[in-house]
C-alpha cells in the first residue's frame, strides 16, 4: 500500500519530511551543478547528515541505494525532465517523462516519485505536457502503490527572472496546487509564498494532502532558516530543499540546522548555531 512507502518519508518523531533534492542535472543548466559535480561524494555527505529522503533521477539513484545498511534516507525518484530553465526559452519546449516510471521506481526501491506541473508565461503547451505526464503516471503509480509527489511551479517570465525563478503570488500558487490535488497528488511540493505567513492558504487548498515547501534560490543562512521556521509554523508537512543545501559551503551543517527546525521545533536563531559552531 502507498501508506507503507509514505511511512518511510515522514519522520516518526515529528511526522514531517525533510527531502534534499539533488536532481539538478535534469535542469541542463551548468551553474545548478555546483556542489554536486561529484554526485557520489555529495550523496555520501548528505547520508551522514541523515535527512528523511534524497531526491534523485533514475540514473543517479544507484549511488544512494547501493549504500549498505537500513538507516539511509529514502529515495524520492524524479520521473521527468524539461528544457524550460534557461534565461531564454527555446523555440521547441518539452516536458518529458520516463517510460514505465513507476515500475522503474519500484525496481530502485523508491519510496515516492515526483513529477512537475509547470505554469510558464507564454508557454501553455508545457502545462499541457505536464498534465498528460501526470495523468499517465497516476494510473501506473496506483498499479504499483507508489506515492506520487506533484511539483506545481508558477514561473516568472524567463527573460525577466533569468530562468527557474518562481512567482510566489499566493493566488497563482494556490490555483496550481489545487490542480495538482485534483490530478491525484499524494504529496505536494510547492514554492513558498512571497510572504511566508500566507502559506497557510496553500496548506488549506491542499486539504488532506501533505504539502512540502520548496527552497527556491540561494539566500543568506538567516533568511532560509527564518523562512523555514515560518513555513513549518504555517502548517507545512516538511521541506524539499536543493540549492540551499548543495550550493552551501557547509552542506552537512546546513542539513543539520534545517533538520532542527523541521523535526525539533528549533527557532531559526537556535538552528543557526549548527553553522556557527562548525566554523
Amino acid at each position: 500500500m502507498k501508506s507503507f512507502r509514505l511511512n518511510r518519508l515522514f519522520n516518526s518523531k515529528s511526522n514531517k519530511c525533510f527531502d534534499v533534492a539533488i536532481d539538478h542535472g535534469n535542469f541542463n543548466v551548468y551553474k545548478f551543478l555546483n556542489g554536486i559535480k561529484n554526485i557520489q561524494a555529495a550523496i555520501e555527505i548528505l547520508v551522514k547528515a541523515n535527512p528523511d529522503a534524497i531526491q534523485l533521477p533514475v540514473g543517479n539513484a544507484r549511488h544512494l541505494q547501493s549504500i549498505p545498511g537500513k538507516q539511509k534516507p529514502a529515495l524520492v525518484m524524479r520521473t521527468d525532465t524539461a528544457n524550460v530553465y534557461g534565461n531564454k526559452l527555446p523555440k521547441h519546449l518539452f516536458a518529458r517523462m520516463l517510460e514505465n516510471a513507476a515500475e522503474q521506481a519500484v525496481k530502485m526501491d523508491a519510496a515516492c516519485i515526483v513529477v512537475n506541473l509547470f505554469k510558464i508565461p507564454g508557454a501553455p503547451e508545457v502545462t499541457d505536457h505536464c498534465i498528460q505526464n501526470i495523468m499517465k503516471l497516476k494510473v501506473e503509480a496506483e498499479k504499483y502503490s507508489m506515492p506520487m509527489m506533484i511539483e506545481p511551479l508558477v514561473f516568472k517570465p524567463n527573460e525577466v527572472a533569468g530562468g527557474y525563478m518562481v512567482d510566489g503570488k499566493t493566488e497563482d500558487l494556490v490555483a496550481l496546487v489545487r490542480l495538482a490535488v485534483e490530478l491525484g497528488a499524494d504529496i505536494i511540493k510547492a514554492d513558498p509564498t512571497d510572504d511566508p505567513n500566507d502559506y497557510h492558504n496553500v496548506i488549506e487548498i491542499a486539504g488532506d494532502i501533505p504539502v512540502l515547501a520548496r527552497g527556491g534560490g540561494v539566500v543568506s543562512d538567516k533568511e532560509i532558516l527564518e523562512r523555514t521556521e515560518a513555513l513549518i509554523k504555517q502548517g507545512a508537512a516538511g521541506i524539499v530543499y536543493g540549492r540551499a543545501i548543495i550550493h552551501h559551503e557547509k552542506p552537512f551543517e546546513m542539513t543539520k540546522a534545517l533538520k532542527g527546525i523541521v523535526h525539533d521545533n528549533l527557532t531559526a536563531d537556535e538552528a543557526i548555531k549548527y553553522l556557527k559552531n562548525n566554523s
